[in-house]
């Protein structure tokens, strides 16, 4: 089966649904320890060692005013 992959920017953004919305409101007033997060994968130290701190991190382009 194929699939196509979909691209956004957040220009481009689909807006969220009042139900998408409440959802977030939802989940923002959860503390912490009530958060399941027993599906995420814990990072191993091989993992770690490989880390690399602002890879992705790429500065807005501006013009310098003199």
């Amino acid at each position: 089966m194929k699939t196509k992959m979909v691209s956004f920017t957040p220009e481009t953004l689909p807006p969220l649904t009042k139900a998408q919305r409440n959802n977030l409101a939802r989940l923002a007033t959860l503390p912490d320890d009530q958060i399941d997060t027993s599906d995420i994968p814990e990072l191993t130290d091989e993992q770690l060692k490989h880390a690399v701190r602002g890879r992705f991190y790429r500065p807005i382009k501006g013009s310098v005013a003199n």
